[in-house]
């Protein structure tokens, strides 16, 4: 398969930080021309652009590590120049004692290490606007959630050693139920002075325990209007809600990112691993990839064997056969990445990039 040195005349490698980018232009052979390090900001980014200029100014691709926090910025700078960019991950470390590490060398790495690949196996760059707009939903609804779960098992602690007094109003209520109660706590003037602090640490406690509920709620509504109005089709798929809708749509990104239903479900973490050793032949789970991505399907994987008959029929199916659960749902999370791959090339968005063809 041809690398990418085979369509370029060099690449240009950005190892990002908040405040400064180290970038490195190399020759197709992966000699560096040069290297330079400009500000994290506007200035720097056309600064950049002006050294690919000057010392690559015929075919070019820029290795982004991490474009999609400290090189967000940059990244949007060169995708709206019309460069094509891809994102490098970490720079292997070579095996060397010195082990030596700078930004500088880190930029030469990034390069090279998207020269020896091909083009077709290069990550390409998320792009933003309307998917950014959903991914910082999911993510800011995702720890607000998480800090929920944080405060009511702060709750229950503080429960757990309150005054007779107080734990004799909450038996063995549901948690909604607890929460409820003790948000409506009141201080007693006459009561000692760890139950009136503990009843306000209770009142507080709770009170945020609905805020942040509420913040997930309101949060959760904007993602199903965000993707009804561009997607309603994905939310028909049996078991899609609008939570697994929307990390669909963020980790698709953009027709194009992925060259086929394989690549889409190996991102996904759910291409089977083989296993196998002498008589034992078998296949693994596949722990990398976008775990969020992995936990959308797994999550449409749980509501199918619960409400789809054909689903449970091919998990009785797969049993009968020997295989364990945890290898139906690894085989059925590969098929809903099948299907939903193909649902997916149906969001298409003009001017969308192609980074190259092999």
């Amino acid at each position: 398969m041809p690398m990418l040195a085979e369509f370029v005349d060099g690449v240009i490698g950005v190892d990002t930080h908040r405040d400064t980018l180290a970038a490195a232009a190399l020759s197709s052979v992966g000699g560096v021309l040069a290297q330079t390090a400009v500000p994290a900001d506007a200035a720097g980014y056309q600064a950049l652009l002006g050294f690919a200029d000057a010392y690559l100014p015929g075919r070019r691709c820029w290795a982004i590590e991490g474009a999609g926090s400290y090189g967000a910025g940059l990244a949007t700078l060169l995708r709206s120049a019309g460069e094509p960019l891809v994102e490098a991950g970490r720079p292997k470390r070579p095996p060397r004692r010195s082990s030596a590490k700078t930004d500088a060398i880190d930029a030469v790495r990034a390069a090279r290490d998207a020269l020896g690949q091909p083009p077709q196996q290069l990550p390409a760059v998320r792009q933003r606007g309307d998917h950014q707009a959903r991914r910082v939903l999911l993510t800011t609804r995702r720890t607000a959630l998480a800090a929920r779960v944080a405060a009511v098992n702060q709750l229950k602690a503080l429960l757990v050693s309150a005054p007779e007094e107080l734990r004799a109003k909450l038996p063995d209520l549901p948690t909604n139920q607890q929460v409820a109660v003790c948000a409506a706590l009141r201080d007693r003037p006459t009561k000692s002075l760890e139950h009136r602090m503990t009843a306000r640490a209770l009142r507080c406690t709770a009170r945020r325990v609905h805020a942040l509920q509420a913040a997930a709620e309101e949060l959760l509504a904007e993602l199903e209007r965000l993707v009804a109005a561009i997607a309603p089709w994905l939310l028909e798929a049996f078991g899609v809600g609008p939570v697994s809708a929307a990390q669909l749509l963020v980790s698709w990104s953009h027709a194009g990112r992925f060259r086929s239903q394989a690549a889409f479900a190996a991102l996904a973490g759910t291409s089977p691993i083989p296993a196998c050793s002498g008589q034992v032949v078998r296949h693994r789970l596949n722990r990398r990839g976008d775990r969020q991505l992995n936990q959308a399907l797994h999550t449409i994987v749980l509501v199918r064997l619960r409400d789809d008959p054909e689903t449970r029929a091919y998990a009785a199916r797969r049993t009968a056969e020997g295989k364990s659960s945890r290898d139906i749902k690894r085989c059925l999370k590969r098929i809903i990445a099948r299907q939903l791959f193909r649902l997916l090339q149906r969001y298409d968005q003009p001017g969308v990039e192609v980074l190259m063809a092999a």
